[in-house]
């Protein structure tokens, strides 16, 4: 790659703008860096980059006003940074279109690896759609077209982000067969990859109250307890 992927890093600790920004310069990316929420949405609108980084906890802007901002006009990969008591944090900061959060102390060599994971899906969702223009899913009142990275239910789109996408993908694939966690990490953000089992409940969550959104009548996402999920067999 000709270019540098360019990597926002918004966090009011300058000990972490300074080393993280090090760290991710080494691998190789542009890193761009911003002391609170409100500079971060100036830089992040003004040159977009590949991928952001957000602190949850910061002056003037937080990361979650941020991210509802952020997420108005764009679907950007966004990852949280979050402290270690901020359950609730994570939750929402998912809830509310995050793709993947990280806790605090991290190692920075799992943000590398996350953030690489999250740019390749990214990839690999845009070379697919060059290659296929045609690949749809179709399942009853359920369109999702890959190449767009559109989804429709009842003929209403559905504004997924890239991890509900291919969830909703990898259980839309197979109707009726259920899918476990460990699956379902593994379609969203490739294996390998270290996620715990409450963030797909999370992303299943938020996935369905989109899709109540359009539909409130919305049932066909299946929790199986103990088992995982499934995408109901429609007539």
């Amino acid at each position: 790659m000709g270019t540098k992927q360019a990597i926002a890093l918004v966090d009011d600790d300058r000990n972490i703008l300074t080393s993280v920004a090090m760290a991710l310069e080494a691998e190789g990316f542009e890193v761009r860096t911003y002391a609170d929420g409100e500079e971060g949405l100036r830089g992040i609108q003004a040159r977009p980059p590949a991928l952001a980084v957000l602190d949850i906890k910061m002056p003037r802007m937080d990361g979650m006003e941020l991210l509802q901002k952020l997420r108005q006009g764009s679907a950007l990969p966004v990852i949280f940074l979050t402290s270690k008591d901020d359950e609730l944090d994570e939750v929402l900061g998912l809830r509310m279109g995050a793709d993947d959060y990280i806790t605090k102390p991290f190692s920075q060599r799992l943000l590398v690896e996350r953030i690489r994971a999250l740019l390749r899906r990214e990839e690999l969702r845009k070379s697919a759609g060059a290659t296929e223009p045609g690949q749809l899913i179709e399942r009853g009142d359920l369109v999702l077209d890959g190449a767009k990275h559109l989804c429709i239910w009842k003929g209403k789109p559905v504004n997924l982000t890239v991890s509900e996408f291919l969830l909703v993908k990898a259980l839309a694939q197979r109707p009726g067969h259920v899918k476990n966690r460990n699956q379902l990490i593994d379609a969203a953000y490739g294996e390998h990859i270290y996620v715990d089992d409450r963030t797909i409940d999370s992303h299943v969550k938020r996935m369905r109250r989109k899709f109540k959104d359009v539909d409130p009548d919305f049932d066909a996402i299946e929790t199986l307890y103990g088992a995982g999920y499934k995408f109901r067999e429609q007539p």
